[in-house]
């Protein structure tokens, strides 16, 4: 295997969505500019790159995003069984606060105009594209050895609101990117005993599903 794609497997092997690990050290600003240019390199549907990144550094506005989550996170642990409810008390669902910053990852349905090509049967196209930059953004970021960590305890009006996006703009992530001391080995899922992993041959099908 040469080195090129050696390295390429490591960082997918590698990748963590990381809660705990955020160090205290800054962020590079050349090191943030390569990394969110390996997301804006990221393929979309009818090269209509819908995606757009909202950098998120102001204390009071991430203070206010993690007491929105706060209360997410606990209306979700109330609607589970008591065993569940303990297995997630020890799961910390986000890094607002810890990471060096926020960056919030939006989709503009109206780039590229109104016919864009590859979205006339299959609309969602245009979201998956903006899904593929955050891949690229989180591989990138894991070869920079930074962490990410993608938050979805939220509601999107709520974060519409908070950062001014356009109503017709969807905020579809907000990631908490930064330093870090170390990766775990071990998805935190896994370690706290939420869900197994599932095995690659469980996902393979041949000619039909299900087969």
């Amino acid at each position: 295997m040469t080195t090129t794609r050696a390295g390429l497997y490591d960082v997918i092997e590698r990748r963590r969505d990381v809660r705990a690990e955020f160090s205290d050290e800054p962020l590079d600003d050349e090191v943030l500019h390569r990394v969110l240019g390996a997301a804006h390199a990221a393929p979309s549907v009818g090269h209509s790159q819908p995606w757009d990144f909202v950098l998120v550094r102001d204390t009071a506005t991430r203070e206010r995003f993690q007491e929105h989550v706060a209360t997410e996170r606990a209306t979700y642990a109330a609607s589970l069984p008591s065993d569940q409810q303990q297995t997630f008390g020890r799961i910390k669902v986000e890094g607002i606060l810890e990471s060096a910053l926020g960056v919030v990852v939006t989709y503009d349905p109206d780039r590229g105009g109104a016919q864009v090509l590859g979205r006339h049967a299959i609309d969602d196209a245009g979201l998956y594209s903006s899904c593929l930059a955050i891949q690229n953004l989180w591989l990138a970021a894991t070869a920079e050895g930074l962490g990410v960590g993608w938050v979805s305890f939220y509601r999107e009006e709520f974060l519409r609101e908070l950062l001014g996006i356009p109503e017709r703009v969807r905020p579809i992530a907000w990631l908490c990117v930064g330093p870090v001391t170390h990766l775990e080995e071990v998805p935190d899922l896994e370690r706290h005993g939420w869900r197994e992993k599932r095995p690659l041959a469980a996902a393979i099908h041949h000619e039909k599903y299900g087969s």
